[in-house]
């Protein structure tokens, strides 16, 4: 879903943002990565499942068939749990909605990604997270990560 977003800094201008919802599924203390495939923007680079809006669809709906999509599952969204805009010179300017998975049905199939993994906290730094999804990542390193 395109939307108009203004941003005011002593002018205005009007920017195209896409809004993206992202699932953070967490299952027995590890949690759901999502590598991108050779032949997308930002190939290999490692990510949480999810995608863009469509129009007239809510972010948690958007979300629900990104999942179905994307894994195979049928998903229940909790709560929104982390939310950032993010700008990628190349392709855009992303409002992103991280929303916990409470829960799924259905036994998970990759449909569209290089490969997942679910990734154990001590190891979630080691991958080679998307830019954009690296402050989501540092909130979930602070919460659930390996006390020092």
């Amino acid at each position: 879903m395109w939307v108009k977003v203004n941003k005011c800094s002593g002018f205005c201008v009007s920017l195209e943002m896409i809004i993206v919802a992202v699932g953070i599924i967490i299952e027995n203390s590890r949690v759901l990565l999502c590598q991108r495939k050779k032949t997308a923007r930002y190939p290999l680079m490692w990510e949480f499942p999810g995608g863009k809006i469509e129009a007239g669809e809510s972010p948690e709906a958007g979300l629900i068939r990104e999942l179905k999509e994307e894994l195979f599952i049928e998903s229940t969204i909790g709560s929104l749990y982390f939310r950032q805009s993010y700008d990628y010179p190349d392709s855009g300017s992303f409002d992103v909605l991280y929303y916990s998975v409470s829960s799924y049905t259905g036994t998970m199939h990759n449909m569209v990604f290089e490969s997942t993994a679910w990734v154990e906290w001590k190891d979630l730094l080691s991958y080679d997270i998307l830019e954009g999804n690296r402050e989501v990542v540092r909130k979930l390193m602070a919460e659930h990560g390996p006390k020092r």
